[in-house]
């Protein structure tokens, strides 16, 4: 497949419309720069010679396969040329045959990862839950985070409250790294005990990342956690940082604060002194 790099094709038409209007605007660039909108639709709008005569907003109008587009957008990164913000729009205009297409990229075999992870961006654009046990499928296997899990993560965020029964599905065979994705995710629906539970699990089991869990407890909302969040508070081992969410998180959920500690001497503490 032919992929033209429209990226390209700009600079050379900013670079022939600065040499153009270099005496009108004085090569001004502050003024350029602002102008610059204005040249990028002038630039998709006129028939380009490099397109047969289309023009750049026009030329994947004129196609309505979805797979052909989508195997496009795969030998754009393959070939690693960028990829044309207007075959993405064209795919996702197209509605559900594309979904389907795109279905098949996320965990499919020998798909470029910046495809895949392309498409997890558009079927999130599209409003698309069906990929979503595939999503948490892939979450609850991960051994460490990745780029993929937090668009998966991002993309099941965005579906709602539908996630949460399937997630709890998914738990007993969740690894760690998974457990601490579902309670981000799980934290901002309220009212389910299976997430309490996992939220107070995280927060006892990451010492070092007390701030992030007791972030989502207060998200919660649940005030059963105070209890474990004042003595986090009050333990010598708690640094600065995370004794500021913690105290954070205890003010969230209506508690009183814990007595004042002396920082002096803690690392995170003396930095920010500093600054």
């Amino acid at each position: 497949m032919n992929c033209i790099d429209f990226d390209q094709q700009f600079e050379h038409y900013t670079r022939d419309w600065m040499e153009k209007n270099a005496e009108k605007y004085k090569n001004n660039m502050d003024t350029i720069e602002a102008m610059m909108p204005d040249i990028y639709m002038e630039f998709l709008s006129k028939p380009a010679s490099w397109l047969g005569g289309e023009s750049p907003e026009s030329f994947f109008e004129q196609y309505d396969d979805a797979a052909m587009l989508v195997e496009w957008m795969c030998a754009y990164y393959a070939q690693e040329v960028p990829v044309p913000d207007l075959l993405l729009e064209r795919i996702t205009a197209l509605g559900d045959e594309a979904e389907a297409c795109l279905l098949k990229l996320p965990f499919g075999e020998g798909v470029p990862h910046e495809a895949a992870l392309t498409a997890i961006s558009l079927l999130g654009e599209m409003e698309s839950v069906a990929p979503m046990q595939a999503y948490i499928d892939f979450i609850a296997s991960l051994e460490e985070p990745d780029e993929k899990g937090d668009m998966c993560a991002e993309a099941l965020l965005a579906m709602g409250e539908m996630v949460v029964s399937p997630i709890f599905s998914a738990l007993d065979r969740a690894s760690e790294t998974a457990r601490d994705i579902f309670a981000d995710i799980l934290s901002n629906y309220p009212g389910e005990e299976q997430t309490f539970n996992l939220l107070m699990e995280r927060f006892a089991s990451c010492d070092d990342r007390h701030a992030l869990f007791a972030s989502y407890l207060a998200k919660f909302g649940d005030d059963r956690a105070l209890p474990v969040l004042l003595a986090a508070a009050l333990d010598d081992r708690t640094n600065y940082l995370d004794y500021v969410e913690i105290v954070s998180a205890i003010d969230a959920l209506g508690g009183e604060r814990p007595p004042e500690r002396d920082f002096n001497g803690d690392p995170y503490y003396e930095s920010l002194k500093r600054i």
